[in-house]
C-alpha cells in the first residue's frame, strides 16, 4: 500500500512539473530566444508523460533523476585558436642567418678598408672625412654583432644576460650614430657647396667642429640605448628578448622614438640638403656636374630604399601593439614575415655605406689602391694601370676638399 502511494505521488509530481513548465513558457514567450538562436533549448528536450521512459521513468513508475544535458547550437565566434607560426620560424631560421652572414662579411671588409685608409694616410682633413671615419666605425661595430643575432635565431641563448644586453645596446648605439652621421654628412655637403664662400672662411675650425659634433653624436646614441641596457633580459624560454615582460606603452614609445629620430628627421634633413645641392649644381658649369648629381641621387635612393619599407612595417607593428594585437592569424604571420625581410634590407646600409660615401671619391680610391699595393695585395704594374685614368682626369679638373665625396 505504501509503495503504491509513493508511485502515485511520483506521477502526480511529474505531471505538475510539466504543466508548470508549459505555463511559464506561454507567459514569457516574448522574453525567450527563438528556437534557432544559440543557447535555445529545443521543445523536444522538455519531458512529458508520453516520452516518460526517455527521461528516466521506468515501466514500474519509479522516478530516476538524471543529469541535465544540452541539445542545440553553439557560437564559436569567441573561441580562441592557437595561431600556428611554425612556417615563420622555419623561414626565419634559414633566411636571417644567411643574410646576416653575407652582410657581416661585406661590412667587415668594406668598413675595415675605410678605417685603415683613413688611419694609414692620415686623411682626416675635412669634416666629411671625420664623419666617414666615425660612420665606418659604427658600421663595423654593428657588423660584429650580426653573428650573435644569427646565433640567437638558430638556437637558445646560452651566452648570459650581459652579452644579451650588449647585443641590443650596441645595435641601438650604432643605429642612431649611423643615422646622425649620415645627416651630418649631408649638412656638411650642403654648406660646402651651396655656401662655399662661408664654408671656406670657417675651414680652419671645421676639423675641431666635426670632432666635437661626432663625440656629441656618439654620446646621444649611447643615451638612446639606455632602455636596451635596462629592459633586455633572457626569457624563461632561454631567448634574448628586448622589453621582456614590459608594458605595451613602453614598447610603443620606444618604437615611435626610433621611427621619428632614427628615420623621419634624418630623411627630411637629407632630402632638403641634397635637393638644395642639386639646384646649386644645376647652375654650375662643370663637366663633373652630371656625375655629381647621379651620386647624390644614388645616396638618397639607397637610403630611402633600405629604410622606408622597414619603417612602414614598424609603423604597422607599433599600431598593432598599441591596439592590443590582432586576432587575425594570417595578418599576424604576414607582419612577422615583413619584419624579417625589411629589417634585413635595412641592415644592408652598413655594407653599402663604404661604397656610396668613401669608395666613390677619386682621392679615396687612389689612396685605397695605394694601401693595397703597400700591403702586397696588388702589384705596382696593376696599381699604375688602375690609377692612370685617375691621374689624367685630375689634370682636367682640380678636385677640391669640399667636393671630394661627390667626385666619381
Amino acid at each position: 500500500m505504501i509503495i503504491s502511494t509513493v508511485k502515485v505521488f511520483g506521477l502526480v509530481h511529474l505531471l505538475l512539473a510539466c504543466q508548470l513548465t508549459e505555463c511559464v513558457g506561454q507567459e514569457n514567450t516574448t522574453e525567450m530566444m527563438s528556437p534557432n538562436s544559440p543557447g535555445m533549448v529545443p521543445d523536444s528536450t522538455i519531458p512529458s508523460v508520453d516520452n516518460a521512459t526517455d527521461v528516466g521513468l521506468t515501466t514500474d513508475y519509479t522516478y530516476d533523476v538524471k543529469e541535465d544535458y544540452y541539445v542545440g547550437t553553439y557560437d564559436y565566434a569567441n573561441v580562441e585558436y592557437l595561431c600556428e607560426k611554425g612556417d615563420n620560424r622555419q623561414f626565419r631560421a634559414w633566411f636571417l642567418p644567411t643574410v646576416y652572414s653575407v652582410i657581416c662579411f661585406m661590412a667587415l671588409v668594406g668598413n675595415s678598408l675605410v678605417i685603415l685608409t683613413y688611419i694609414y694616410f692620415s686623411r682626416l682633413k675635412t669634416m666629411t672625412d671625420i664623419y666617414l671615419l666615425s660612420l665606418g666605425i659604427a658600421d663595423l661595430l654593428f657588423a660584429l654583432t650580426l653573428p650573435f643575432w644569427a646565433a640567437s635565431i638558430m638556437a637558445k641563448w646560452v651566452l648570459g644576460t650581459f652579452l644579451c644586453k650588449a647585443m641590443h645596446a650596441v645595435y641601438r648605439v650604432t643605429f642612431f650614430s649611423g643615422m646622425f652621421l649620415l645627416t651630418s654628412i649631408s649638412v656638411d655637403r650642403y654648406f660646402a657647396i651651396t655656401k662655399a664662400v662661408s664654408a671656406h672662411r670657417c675651414r680652419s675650425r671645421a676639423i675641431y667642429v666635426s670632432k666635437v659634433s661626432s663625440l656629441v653624436i656618439w654620446l646621444v646614441a649611447v643615451l638612446f640605448s639606455i632602455p636596451e641596457m635596462i629592459y633586455t633580459h633572457v626569457s624563461a624560454n632561454d631567448t634574448c628578448d628586448l622589453y621582456y615582460n614590459q608594458s605595451k606603452q613602453l614598447v610603443v614609445g620606444m618604437q615611435v622614438t626610433q621611427m621619428v629620430l632614427g628615420f623621419a628627421v634624418p630623411a627630411l634633413v637629407m632630402v632638403f640638403c641634397y635637393s638644395s645641392i642639386v639646384r646649386t649644381l644645376a647652375l654650375a658649369r662643370s663637366f663633373e656636374k652630371n656625375k655629381a648629381v647621379k651620386v647624390i641621387f644614388a645616396v638618397v635612393s639607397v637610403f630611402l630604399i633600405c629604410q622606408i619599407p622597414y619603417n612602414i612595417v614598424l609603423v604597422l607593428k607599433t599600431v598593432n601593439t598599441a591596439t592590443g594585437g590582432t586576432k587575425d592569424c594570417f595578418l599576424d604571420n604576414a607582419l612577422m614575415y615583413a619584419i624579417d625581410v625589411t629589417s634585413a634590407l635595412a641592415f644592408l646600409r652598413c655594407c653599402v655605406n663604404p661604397f656610396l660615401y668613401a669608395f666613390i671619391g677619386v682621392k679615396f680610391r687612389h689612396d685605397l689602391l695605394k694601401l693595397l699595393k703597400d700591403l702586397g695585395c696588388m702589384s705596382p704594374a696593376l696599381f699604375y694601370e688602375l690609377t692612370s685614368c685617375t691621374r689624367r682626369r685630375s689634370l682636367g679638373a682640380m678636385e677640391t676638399e669640399t667636393t671630394t665625396s661627390f667626385s666619381p
